[in-house]
Order: C-alpha cells, then sequence, then structure tokens
C-alpha cells in the first residue's frame, strides 16, 4: 500500500475510486488489464489520502445535485478501508451536502456504514451495487478467495432490504466450465428475489478477458483447475468476450426470471436507474 495527493478524483460520469488495485484477490479480475495503465503492482494499493478533501471541493461548488458513484475499477471496501476509513468520509461528506451515492462492493464491510447510506437515501438517494457470482461458498473460496461468500452478501443485502435501501446485483462475471450452469444461476436469481434487488447487471452469461487480466486468470486456473486453461486457450484464443456455451439458455433462464419477479434487468436500464436522482431532488437543485 502507498499513499499519493490526488489531483483530480470525479471522472465525467462523476465515478470516484479512493483506492486503486485491490486485496480481494479475484481471480477474474478485468482492473488487472494493461489497457488501465496501472504503473504499480496491483496489489500494492493506491491511496488517494486527500480524497475527502478534493470531495468536498467538488460539492460545494456543484449547483446541480448529482449521483455520486465509487467501486467501477477498485472495491472502495477492500481491507485497508478498515482502518483508513476514506470511503466513510466520502459518504459524510456526500451524505452531508445531501447528495446521491451509488458503491459497488464484494465487502461486507460495506454494513459498518450502513448508517450512513441510510441517511443519504432519506434525503437523496443511495444504491448498493453488490457482486453475486459463486453461489457455492466453497468454490467462491478460490475464485474470490480474499473476501466473503456470495451467502455472506446475500446476508448484506438483507440487511439493506430491512432499510429500503435499493440494491443493485452484477451477475458477472460467470465463469465457462466453473460457475455457468443453471444451478448456480438459479440460486443467486434466489438470493435476488429474496432480497427484494431492484436490478440485475448481467451482460451474457460468460467473463471477459484481456491482456494483462487473461494471463493472471490462466495462472490461477492452473493452480486450482488442471487442464481448464488449455480448454479457454483451444475454444477461446484470445477472444475478448468468452460467453459460456450454456448462454442461450441460461440467458432465457435470467431474462425471463427477472420479468416473472419485475426485477430491471437490462443492462441501461439498470444504469439508468443507479444514476438517476429522484424527481424531488432534482427539482430542490433549481433552487440550489
Amino acid at each position: 500500500m502507498h499513499f499519493v495527493q490526488a489531483k483530480s478524483l470525479l471522472t465525467k460520469w462523476n465515478g470516484m475510486n479512493i483506492y486503486r488495485g485491490c486485496s480481494h484477490g479475484c481471480i477474474y479480475c478485468d482492473s488487472r488489464s494493461e489497457c488501465y495503465q496501472m504503473k504499480h503492482p496491483f496489489e500494492d494499493i493506491e491511496v488517494k489520502e486527500n480524497a475527502p478533501q478534493l470531495l468536498e471541493n467538488i460539492l460545494r461548488s456543484k449547483r446541480k445535485k448529482i449521483m455520486i458513484s465509487t467501486g467501477s475499477m477498485s472495491d472502495p471496501y477492500q481491507h485497508c478501508e478498515e482502518k483508513l476509513l476514506l470511503t466513510r468520509q466520502c459518504l459524510s461528506l456526500i451524505d452531508r451536502y445531501e447528495f446521491g451515492a451509488s458503491v459497488i462492493t464484494k465487502s461486507d464491510l460495506v454494513l459498518r456504514d450502513i448508517d450512513l447510506f441510510h441517511s443519504i437515501n432519506k434525503k437523496s438517494k443511495s444504491v448498493l451495487q453488490m457482486s453475486l457470482t459463486v453461489a457455492n461458498d466453497k468454490l467462491s473460496r478460490i475464485i474470490e478467495p480474499n473476501v466473503c461468500t456470495t451467502s455472506r452478501r446475500y446476508e448484506v443485502l438483507k440487511e439493506f432490504q430491512k432499510r429500503e435501501i435499493p440494491t443493485v446485483v452484477w451477475l458477472s462475471p460467470l465463469l465457462p466450465f466453473l460457475t455457468d450452469t443453471e444451478e448456480n444461476l438459479r440460486t443467486i436469481l434466489d438470493y435476488c428475489i429474496d432480497a427484494g434487488v431492484k436490478g440485475i447487471v448481467c451482460f451474457n452469461i460468460g467473463m471477459t478477458l484481456r491482456k494483462g487480466e487473461r494471463e493472471y486468470y490462466y495462472r490461477a486456473l492452473d493452480r486450482h483447475f488442471p487442464g481448464l486453461s488449455r480448454e479457454y486457450q483451444k475454444i477461446y484464443g484470445n477472444a475478448y468476450e468468452v460467453n459460456s456455451p450454456n448462454n442461450d439458455r441460461l440467458i432465457n433462464i435470467f431474462n425471463s426470471t427477472c420479468e416473472k419477479y419485475g426485477i430491471i434487468h437490462k443492462p441501461d436500464e439498470c444504469f439508468c436507474y443507479i444514476a438517476e436522482l429522484p424527481e424531488k431532488c432534482r427539482q430542490l437543485s433549481l433552487f440550489d
């Protein structure tokens, strides 16, 4: 872990990454890809120690209320956050200035800040986005080794449901020949239904592989599932989109289940929901 004084914080899509790199060790992580031009080892997490100060300057100057998101590149609730509290400080500022907040995480550490999510949601809007990919906890500990299991994340979703804080699940990636089964899909969908999620993001039954990410993933397959990386190479070569042979059948199950239970499931609709503030907040911002 190393600290930097960042010069900027928000992207043009109002997203922020307080950390760069991750300690969760998920074997499929796209953020390892070379295209992101990370100049330090992925596990040597870069910490933007002045993120709260940068964020407060932004919130003070904005006339229009917006949703602030975090977690698209690096999890804001990785292990160092437990002591550094930078994500909590940023959420506290969003709460104070009455903006909206959306967070993507795999960690149950997010429960520590459920008070802030609840307060933000009362004043504006907060959304918890949580990745659920591996229903079997034994397999989850191999694929996502340094973070809580999917069954624990389901419990987190239930706690947010109790407080009427909206949630969206990322059902992605589903790994060919490992988690692309009907049993895995239906179990995760049952979790989502019972937790009352607002939406589920699923592009296809599969994953993406880019240079940097692909090599790391194949090394992990060689350690835990000998011979499987050769199957990938034979079937997919260097393809970016790596869809499951079961894609068509499983995506039909996914779509029909979401439609039956009124769950938003088209990616664009999910993203629009996450990014939109309630109408009352948009009206109030006209007078800021």
